[in-house]
């Protein structure tokens, strides 16, 4: 047994003996694959830190009866999937603005917040683990396309299909995390695929971003963020895609197809904002901007947005603007700029 299995071993009894020191030791190595599986179910990071502090809590609570009939892993797995099922049961699924109504084809002046949907919100994925190996990498996993297709599943598909495609378990070893048939999974995880296939691009995102490299992404970002801050409405007509999409929840109304998205961005970001500063970084595995919008150019700059942006073709196909300044924290980022 390595020194690592030997110190494991160490601290899982001395766990069960009561020491909270020892049970924080054993988790830290999957605390942050665990909050990603809770944001995969939930859609929130917000509802992931929740459920993952319950999920822990319960853990500890029950470690003293863990015989170690299955790895650790998989055991912490099985009381974050049902910590996470019991949410889903209570709160509902996530939307985003094209979930809910079609697409307005002109800019919308006056567009208050829809507080009460629960929206689908970005994630921050900088340290994710590779994990085992699986169908979905699990970078891929966190992608807002895969995501929001997760949300149109009921929570026993959602939770089969993430546990089997991402995470690599077993149809058995499913059946016992969820206290169900492996015939029910498989029937499970058979639904959810066709669920998803229909929603989630043939393409990935990260498979997109190494086709293209990093410097043509990068310049994609920054050309992006300059005709924002310069309101160059030729600039960014040529950087997107004919059939580009803008959402910007909590706002319910959204744009699709060139001619709709400009007309947008021309009457709103572009001309009647008065001054936009930016900071690059990513989202959902995929490359994204922050926005501080000021009252000029010499002003102070409050956080307003994270811009998600999904590349097709090595152009912007669509833009998903999680407006607020409490998504800014998850990325480190200041609230001013």
């Amino acid at each position: 047994m390595s020194e690592t299995s030997l110190q494991s071993a160490a601290d899982l009894s001395r766990a069960q003996q009561g020491d909270d020191a020892a049970f924080s030791r054993l988790i830290a190595p999957l605390h942050r694959e665990l909050h990603a599986h809770c944001y995969r179910m939930l859609g929130s990071s917000h509802d992931a830190d929740d459920a993952l502090q319950d999920a822990l809590l319960r853990a500890w609570k029950a470690i003293a009866r863990f015989e170690g009939r299955s790895t650790l892993r998989s055991w912490l797995y099985t009381v974050a999937t049902r910590t996470c099922l019991d949410l889903v049961e209570k709160r509902g699924k996530r939307a985003l603005p094209m979930d809910l109504s079609p697409s307005s084809d002109h800019a919308v002046l006056v567009d208050p917040p829809l507080t009460e949907i629960a929206w689908l919100g970005p994630y921050s994925v900088s340290d994710l683990p590779t994990g085992p190996a699986a169908h979905y990498e699990q970078r891929e996993a966190v992608e807002l396309a895969f995501v929001a297709a997760l949300q149109h599943l009921p929570g026993n598909q959602r939770a089969a299909l993430l546990l089997f495609e991402v995470l690599g378990f077993s149809a058995a070893e499913i059946a016992s995390m969820m206290d169900t048939s492996t015939a029910s999974v498989n029937s499970a995880l058979q639904r959810a695929r066709r669920i998803v296939a229909d929603k989630v691009p043939p393409v990935s995102q990260q498979q997109t971003i190494r086709e293209l490299g990093n410097d043509r992404i990068q310049e994609l970002v920054a050309s992006y963020a300059t005709a924002l801050e310069q309101g160059d409405a030729d600039l960014l007509v040529a950087l997107l895609t004919e059939d580009v999409t803008w959402s910007m929840p909590p706002l319910g109304h959204w744009y699709s197809g060139i001619t709709a998205v400009m007309d947008f961005a021309t009457e709103v970001p572009l001309t009647r904002c008065p001054s936009w500063h930016h900071l690059v970084t990513t989202a959902n595995g995929q490359p994204a901007v922050a926005c501080y919008l000021g009252m000029s150019a010499e002003s102070e700059h409050n956080a307003w947005s994270i811009n998600v942006l999904t590349i097709r073709d090595g152009k912007i196909s669509a833009v998903t603007s999680f407006i607020g300044a409490e998504h800014f924290p998850l990325f480190g980022l200041p609230a001013t700029y």
